[in-house]
């Protein structure tokens, strides 16, 4: 456990940090899941909004290095491949 007050006070932060960072990830699996749904709906336009909309969440989300960016360029690259295929 933490002896200085300094520690527990990175201590605390560090609690912090990790519950915004894993609603920030959390978010970032929702959006993709929105653009999944929209795909196996087959709707190829509706998809397309939601990919755009959710484009922004994810290269948000890897600007703040919560994910690495290559993580986030693949998911966008598979997800616009799939709606590709419709």
């Amino acid at each position: 456990m933490a002896n200085t007050a300094q520690a527990r006070k990175r201590a605390r932060q560090a609690i912090e940090q990790r519950a915004h960072n894993m609603s920030q990830r959390s978010t970032l699996r929702t959006a993709i899941k929105k653009v999944r749904k929209a795909i196996d709906a087959g709707d190829k336009s509706a998809a397309q909004a939601v990919f755009k909309e959710s484009q922004c969440v994810i290269d948000s989300i890897a600007d703040k290095n919560i994910v690495h960016k290559n993580l986030a360029a693949r998911q966008k690259s598979r997800l616009s491949a799939a709606i590709k295929a419709l």
